[in-house]
């Protein structure tokens, strides 16, 4: 098959942007997530750019009823000053098909003007296959209570040191914030249910920057500029919920003159129900 016969292959290149990080975009990300840290006077959080593999959303399948974010990955390289101007870059990482769902990984490169490498996630997007039951239109794609059933629980922590949890309740007011100003499935209820779910579904990406700002809270520049984060997004988070961000070391390892503390990361519900289940390091 020709590779311009299916637009999404492995190894295609979305190429990138200029972008400057400065205090009004930084201040844009801190007004949704509600953290405002001292350290952020100086460099930009970590997660700043979320969003970035979502600029353009060419590397989506043709059906979209239905989609979510999967899970997503992360590696820090450099800190961001602010002011920095950096560069983007997106290609496709990889594919994958499992349990009536295609899935498409987007890798996105932040880099900064020199070329040096300051951060590197790998975004899987998760849909629908066409014809297969997972993939009818009928109904909800995930009803609410999908959540409650056995094979939606998953148990992490209790192995380690815990941290301080990190609490928000994510109102309709931060959807927009975070994922607005357009009305989309993160920030509309009409087109939420429009794209198969029964309410505004809150983006991946959110809990996913709640567990940054978790770790950045504790470690700081040892998470800014050497941290690690890998998140499977397990049950969807609906707007109105809320949630706590947590974290327990389970692992220090030396690395060169300092430490690498590892760690069970994981983001849930009031009730236990976990959105986000995984692993994360940094340096201490």
């Amino acid at each position: 098959m020709n590779i311009n016969d299916e637009p999404v292959y492995v190894g295609r290149d979305f190429g990138g942007r200029d972008i400057t990080i400065d205090a009004a975009l930084i201040q844009h990300y801190l007004a949704a997530l509600g953290q405002r840290l001292p350290i952020y006077r100086e460099v930009a959080p970590a997660l700043v750019l979320h969003s970035e593999c979502y600029e353009s959303l060419a590397w989506y399948l043709k059906n979209i009823w239905g989609n979510l974010h999967a899970r997503q990955e992360w590696e820090l390289f450099g800190e961001v000053p602010v002011g920095t101007r950096v560069h983007t870059r997106g290609f496709i990482r990889d594919r994958y098909r499992k349990r009536g769902r295609d899935y498409v990984v987007k890798e996105t490169w932040v880099q900064a003007q020199d070329g040096r490498l300051l951060s590197r996630g790998l975004t899987h997007q998760s849909f629908l296959v066409e014809g297969s039951d997972a993939g009818a239109t009928k109904g909800d794609a995930v009803a609410k209570d999908r959540e409650k059933s056995a094979e939606r629980r998953f148990e992490i922590g209790g192995r380690g040191h815990a941290l301080s949890p990190l609490e928000k309740t994510i109102t309709e007011e931060v959807c927009m914030a975070f994922s607005g100003p357009s009305e989309n499935y993160h920030t509309n209820r009409a087109a939420a249910r429009a794209f198969g779910f029964p309410d505004i579904v809150v983006q991946g990406m959110l809990p996913t920057c709640m567990g940054a700002e978790l770790l950045t809270r504790q470690y700081g520049r040892g998470f800014l500029a050497g941290g690690k984060m890998d998140l499977r997004l397990v049950n969807v988070l609906w707007a109105d919920e809320t949630v706590r961000a947590c974290a327990e070391e389970t692992e220090a390892v030396p690395e060169a003159d300092r430490t690498r503390i590892h760690l069970d990361l994981w983001v849930e519900k009031t009730d236990g129900t976990k959105v986000a289940v995984g692993s994360a390091s940094a340096l201490r």
